[in-house]
């Protein structure tokens, strides 16, 4: 029976939802084939909890919780041959839906036990991994606004947060960056928020930031350049929609290393979704093929890798 070590956040999204408790949880892992450790210790800090994982001898660490929790564990795991397995607990679980996942938890275990590995990318900016972007500008601003609903269902809640990130657009100036492509020649730009991505984004009907691949060894660089109102509008209509990469308001290419400029010392970034500080400048690798995860196989049909390729794909 493969030992497993697990973080279980019982405060994300879909555990509260679920009022799954740590002995539930350690029953359905059982009877999945796993014999696990259950670290459910909330007073302990996150850091500590997952030193003690890395420190165990499992075969497996198991991140049971929202894409914070995975990416925290995952800073410890890349670069070893440990894997990391995911059961997707948390709001918005973007890295179980680009790894095909089941978000429905007794078929996130079947996946745990079938125990198949695969390689994935990880982006790196000043030392600290993330699995999926980092992001600079009005964004984290909107984001930070998202903190006061969440956890809360109701519609005033909702129309409160529209009302919020319309007042923000309307007061929105963009800022001044010069961002170097790698080639030691920072170009200023003047931007509202750029955001920098492990992999590439793809469009597609209710495919909102969705990827296909996480194994093309490639940063993807967005620069928004102006966001009106009806600028939001509009790209988050394109989004739904799925055709959203030609809008006249944004520019996307693909890099091997960027670095990021400004003139302000600290900046405030959405790192996978959540909002921290960082010191500029900010450079960004990507580190490829460096974290082993327990996911489905990619489906056959995606596209080749074409690692180091730099392409850009809509330059206003």
């Amino acid at each position: 029976m493969p030992r497993c070590y697990v973080i279980f956040n019982a405060n994300a999204g879909t555990a509260l939802s679920l009022s799954l408790s740590t002995e539930a949880l350690a029953d359905m892992l059982i009877e999945h084939g796993l014999d696990p450790v259950i670290d459910d210790d909330e007073v302990v800090p996150l850091d500590e909890r997952i030193a003690r994982a890395v420190a165990s001898d499992a075969e497996l660490l198991v991140a049971a919780g929202g894409d914070g929790t995975i990416t925290a564990l995952a800073n410890a795991m890349v670069g070893t041959d440990r894997a990391l397995g995911i059961l997707p607990l948390g709001t918005v679980n973007a890295l179980a839906k680009d790894l095909n996942i089941p978000l429905e938890l007794e078929e996130a275990m079947d996946v745990l036990a079938a125990n198949e590995r695969q390689w994935i990318d990880v982006g790196e900016v000043d030392g600290c991994f993330f699995l999926h972007k980092v992001v600079i500008g009005l964004i984290p601003a909107l984001a930070a606004g998202r903190e006061h609903i969440r956890g809360k269902a109701d519609v005033a809640a909702k129309f409160g947060f529209l009302r919020f990130i319309f007042r923000r657009l309307a007061r929105a100036r963009r800022f001044a960056v010069a961002i170097d492509r790698g080639d030691g020649r920072p170009k200023p730009e003047r931007v509202q928020a750029v955001a920098v991505a492990s992999n590439s984004y793809v469009e597609g009907v209710g495919r909102i930031f969705s990827r296909d691949r996480l194994d093309q060894g490639e940063l993807t660089l967005y620069i928004l350049r102006h966001l009106s109102a009806r600028d939001f509008i509009r790209l988050s209509w394109g989004m739904l929609m799925g055709k959203w990469q030609d809008d006249d308001a944004l520019s996307i290419e693909k890099v091997d290393e960027v670095t990021i400029h400004a003139h302000q010392q600290t900046v405030k970034v959405m790192f996978d979704g959540e909002v921290e500080s960082m010191e500029f400048p900010l450079h960004f690798r990507i580190r490829h093929n460096a974290l082993c995860v327990v996911a489905p196989a990619p489906p056959e049909n995606t596209p080749a890798d074409t690692a180091g390729e730099i392409v850009e794909e809509v330059a206003p």
